[in-house]
């Protein structure tokens, strides 16, 4: 936070940043703003990036505002665009309305903005503040700024674990380990995501729907599905379904040509990746997801996908939900093999939250620094 800033400040960013989170896994390749525009101590407008990514929260404030907006301060969790898209700079549009100051959570790391949003605003004497709140934006937008720095997205890896670490019965039955309570948490996850993606074991064995229920209608996530010979059920769910809810498949190069038109006769997109140890490369799935603009994926398995994430350290969050029974030694485990022979090879998290979810847990881990 710079010395201009305020207690209020950061209680009109706070608001502004709840907003942003309303639309998160709604609005890529763009990221999730939020926006609250103040003038005499009351808020005059509100507004958040839309569904498909525009209007943009600082157009949809700046028009619930109208002519209050004048002389307002304008708090936003990200610096304000400078670039033409498809619609016009909303560092302008702040500009054009008599906007008089400013408070920004953090800035834009995209090259087409970085620092010149800012520059716009001052140029026009607009008093500009910035980092207020910089680790919570930080935090909120981390999926959009890996896609900037690193040309991927964010990866969150879900797992749903009995007491000794098993995700289903030697037989493979793994409906339900997990309460209701907890099934409902994933599917605001999924929502929460730009995509959610299982590997081709997880496919094929559940024949998965992928797609978030509960929660009313709106944007569904891109469906990922990671299957090196595109080996999976031409009569399941993401099959049959791919034209209503979209389905990429990331795979290898060596599949044959029947498969991959019966797979885009069906309506799904196919993504060819490089292949590594006999295995679809982690990080070129990822990359190629964040080429295609994705900026937050939700991971649900299986053992042998959720292994090669770790073991490439492309795990950014762990959800993991336990169950309060023991599936015993022949049951399934939860993790594939990493290979690791001392501990210091072992990934590592640090715990940023456990909570209680109807009959289970859940747990929050974090890259550790």
């Amino acid at each position: 936070m710079t010395a201009a800033a305020t207690a209020e400040d950061a209680r009109h960013m706070a608001h502004a940043l709840a907003l942003g989170r309303r639309t998160r896994g709604q609005c890529w390749p763009n990221p999730a703003v939020g926006c609250v525009i103040v003038r005499d101590n009351r808020i005059v407008g509100r507004g958040w990036t839309q569904p498909g990514g525009r209007p943009h929260a600082e157009t949809e404030a700046l028009r619930m505002a109208g002519p209050a907006a004048r002389g307002a301060t304008a708090y936003v969790t990200l610096e304000p665009c400078s670039h033409h898209g498809r619609t016009p700079p909303c560092a302008d549009a702040l500009v054009e309305v008599g906007i008089a100051r400013v408070v920004a959570a953090i800035g834009d790391r995209d090259p087409r903005v970085s620092g010149a949003g800012f520059a716009r605003l001052r140029e026009a004497g607009i008093e500009v503040v910035t980092d207020v709140l910089a680790e919570q934006a930080q935090d909120d937008l981390g999926g959009f700024f890996l896609r900037i720095d690193q040309g991927r997205p964010w990866l969150t890896l879900k797992l749903a674990l009995s007491l000794d670490g098993r995700i289903a019965t030697a037989t493979g039955e793994s409906r339900w380990i997990t309460g209701p309570e907890a099934r409902r948490a994933v599917h605001a996850l999924r929502a929460s995501h730009d995509a959610v993606m299982v590997g081709a074991g997880t496919a094929r064995a559940d024949d998965p729907a992928l797609t978030v229920r509960g929660f009313g209608d709106r944007r569904q996530p891109v469906r990922v599905a990671v299957s090196r010979h595109l080996d999976l059920p031409l009569m399941g769910q993401l099959a049959r379904t791919a034209r209503e809810v979209p389905v990429w498949v990331c795979h290898g190069a060596d599949v044959t040509a029947p498969l991959r038109e019966a797979w885009t006769g069906l309506g799904a997109r196919l993504l060819p990746c490089a292949v590594t140890a006999g295995r679809v490369d982690p990080l070129a799935v990822l990359q190629a997801l964040g080429a295609e603009g994705i900026t937050r994926v939700f991971c649900e398995g299986g053992g042998q996908l959720a292994a090669s994430l770790l073991a490439a350290d492309l795990v950014d969050e762990l959800q993991v939900f336990g169950a309060g029974l023991a599936l015993g030694a022949e049951g399934q485990p939860g993790l594939g093999a990493l290979g690791i022979e001392r501990l210091a090879e072992a990934p590592r998290f640090r715990l940023r939250a456990l909570d209680a979810v109807g009959g289970d847990t859940r747990q929050v881990w974090r890259r550790a620094a």
